[in-house]
This record gives C-alpha cells, sequence and structure tokens, in this order.
C-alpha cells in the first residue's frame, strides 16, 4: 500500500510539473483570454480600451516621415445645455470639435489624455473603405461586382460564396453572424477569443456556412463582412493592410503618433475594429474625408469613391440609418451628413455641409440601450448649431 501511495504521489508531482510548464509556454494566451474575458468590466473597461496591446497581438502602423500637419487652435465655442450630462452618462472619454480645421473645443475625462491610443471598434471599418477606395482606383481591383472568391479564393464553398464586394461593402451579403456582444457564445465573442488564442480570422471566416438572405437582398449589420475586405485587398495586391494603409492613408495625413493595429496570431490585422489611434490622429482622418479626401496638400481618396462611399446603398427601412460602403448615414440627416461608428461610444461624425468634424471616444456599456445612438448624434447636431 505504501509503494502504490508513493507511485501515486509521484505521478501528481509529474502532472503538476507538466501542467506547470504548460502554463508557463501558454501564459501569453493564457494572460491575454484573461484580458479578453475582462475587457468590457466597469472597472477595467476605461483603461483596457487605451491599452489593447495588453490584451491582443498587436502591430505598428507608422506614422511616416512627413511633419505634423497643423491643428490651429480657435475661438473656444460655447458648450450647449446638457453636455455635461451627456458626458457622464455616456462614459465619454474624450470630444473633439474641429470647424473649418480649426479646434473649437478638446477635452477628456475619466483619467485620458490626448495621448492615449484609443481603440476604435468599427471606425476601423471607415478606414478601410478609404483605402479600398485608393486601391479601386489605382486598379488592383477591378470591379465592386466581382465576386470576393475571386480575391479570397479560400471562401470558396463558404457563406460568402456568391456574394459579391458590394455585398460586404455595404453588408449586404446574407451571411449568418451574431454580434450579441452580451451572449458569451455569440460569433462576436467567439471571434475576440480567437484572437486573444492567437488564431487565424481567415479561417474563423472561412469556416461560416450559414446565410439568411441571398447576397445584396437584405441589409443586416455583419462585422465579419468587412475581413472580408480586408481578404479581397490582401489578395488582389499580396501586401499587408497595416503596409497598405501606413503608405496610402496615415502617411500624407501627418499624424501626432504612430497607431497599432490588434492582429490574429499570423499578424493579419483585425481591420473590422482593431485600429488604436490619438483622438486628434482620429480626427486628422476625419478632416481629410470632410473634405472630399483631400488634405495636406495631397487628394490622400478620389473624391468621387468618397461620396459614393459616403451615399446609402444597402436596402434599409426608411425610418432606420443608413448604410453606405463600410459608413452610417442617418435616416433624418441632411446631405454631407455621416458618421463612422464603434461599439461603446466610438464616433468621428462628419457634416460638410458645416465643415465640422466631431470626435468622441468613450466606454459606454450600455451603448445598446434603445435610442443612445441618435442621442448622441443628436448631441453632435447641437454642438455644431453652436459653432
Amino acid at each position: 500500500m505504501r509503494k502504490i501511495l508513493k507511485w501515486l504521489l509521484r505521478g501528481l508531482a509529474v502532472v503538476a510539473i507538466f501542467l506547470a510548464l504548460a502554463a508557463i509556454w501558454k501564459r501569453e494566451e493564457i494572460q491575454r483570454l484573461m484580458a479578453v474575458n475582462s475587457l468590457f468590466s466597469e472597472d477595467k473597461i476605461v483603461n483596457n480600451f487605451s491599452n489593447m496591446d495588453a490584451a491582443f497581438l498587436t502591430t505598428k502602423v507608422a506614422r511616416g516621415a512627413a511633419p505634423v500637419s497643423p491643428l490651429p487652435k480657435g475661438e473656444d465655442m460655447a458648450l450647449p445645455a446638457g453636455l455635461d450630462d451627456w458626458i457622464i452618462s455616456r462614459n465619454v472619454t474624450s470630444l473633439l470639435v474641429l470647424k473649418s480645421g480649426e479646434i473649437r473645443h478638446e477635452s477628456y475625462y475619466l483619467g485620458t489624455s490626448p495621448e492615449d491610443n484609443r481603440i476604435s471598434w468599427s471606425v476601423a471599418k471607415s478606414y478601410l473603405s478609404a483605402l479600398f477606395g485608393v486601391l479601386l482606383h489605382e486598379g488592383a481591383i477591378a470591379s465592386l461586382d466581382d465576386p470576393v472568391t475571386k480575391y479570397a479564393p479560400a471562401l470558396k464553398g463558404g457563406a460568402y460564396e456568391g456574394a459579391s464586394i458590394r455585398n460586404v461593402l455595404n453588408m449586404t451579403s446574407g451571411v449568418t453572424f451574431d454580434e450579441d456582444y452580451h451572449d458569451y457564445d455569440s460569433d462576436i465573442n467567439r471571434m475576440g477569443r480567437e484572437l486573444a488564442l492567437g488564431g487565424t480570422l481567415d479561417q474563423f471566416t472561412a469556416d461560416l456556412k450559414d446565410s439568411f438572405a441571398t447576397p445584396g437582398e437584405i441589409w443586416q449589420y455583419v462585422s465579419i463582412d468587412t475581413h472580408v475586405i480586408g481578404m479581397v485587398i490582401r489578395g488582389a495586391t499580396g501586401q499587408s493592410i497595416p503596409n497598405l494603409l501606413q503608405d496610402r492613408i496615415i502617411a500624407p495625413l501627418g499624424l501626432e503618433q504612430d497607431l497599432y493595429y490588434v492582429t490574429d496570431g499570423e499578424g493579419v490585422a483585425f481591420v473590422l475594429g482593431g485600429l488604436n489611434i490619438t483622438t486628434r490622429d482620429y480626427g486628422r482622418f476625419g478632416l481629410m474625408i470632410e473634405q472630399d479626401g483631400y488634405y495636406n496638400g495631397t487628394q490622400v481618396v478620389p473624391a468621387n469613391w468618397i461620396a459614393a462611399s459616403t451615399r446609402a446603398s444597402a436596402p434599409t427601412k426608411p425610418d432606420k440609418r443608413a448604410y453606405g460602403y463600410q459608413w452610417w448615414i442617418p435616416s433624418d440627416g441632411t446631405p454631407g451628413e455621416f458618421f463612422a461608428h464603434g461599439v461603446y461610444g466610438q464616433y468621428i461624425y462628419i457634416d460638410q455641409t458645416r465643415d465640422l468634424v466631431i470626435v468622441s471616444t468613450a466606454a459606454d456599456r450600455k451603448f445598446r440601450d434603445k435610442g443612445i445612438g441618435q442621442l448622441n448624434i443628436e448631441m453632435f447636431r447641437q454642438l455644431a448649431k453652436n459653432l
């Protein structure tokens, strides 16, 4: 009996050593998974959104060699009634108002600062749209009506078989993808864990098999569609998104700081929501878009692509926000009014008729409550009226 017990203890010791070695070997993955599981916790969300490189693999996008483009300080604007309450209730972390290229208001909250690279979430989709427009103009991609499988053959036989580039640009792919951030087992949260554990998003996307509609028939917000745009771009050019974005979009803007993308385990950029940029540098991108793609003496993005991508092209209901090529258009908006929007309260709001760009970052855990999106747009409009 004593001999059996001795062998059992030795066996347990070996198992303990094996588990300890496995924990060391997988330590980074375990740490990232733990960070992802607490990413949106009330006591951590603000800090996490300024430090996404602690939870995920990342790759730098250099600002380039150009001098920093000026954002001159204009006269301080009068702030609308209710702004303070909105900032508190929406957990706003920064607010920047640019009128005619001048800073009319800039403020930071909850311990954040102008130097913080704040997570974009789906604001990144609009950056990818701008890059796509440049590559389309250059001829790297022949037509919006080409099937996505022409450039991303790994998608053959899956849910994206038969979808065109246009379908994924305006999110009418018809692909089934559960985007409930509050459901642990939703597709969007499974994708997040895939990122944290160093998995591959190309394979994750290719493994999707279900559709709810024929491509082009019904609009439904499907974030994974944006990853497919990234696959198309990479297939068409043979280059990575960070390198292309750095060269075509970022370098001409004269940003203040380098930025970075969250990536998967193969170093592929998380193009549907993984950019991390300072508030003022979000503003510079917004100014370029607001000025029909022209900024700092350079036509960065073709003006006709700005017009096409920020116009409603998806079949949405009349009382709902409309959607273009990775840009939102308010249902009650005026011509030239559109915005980039990310979950938890990230915005680049643009009104071309007013020569206005507003950037807002936040950590709003109630972002999905009824009416919050419209409330945010109305606050931006109130800011515009006070200029």
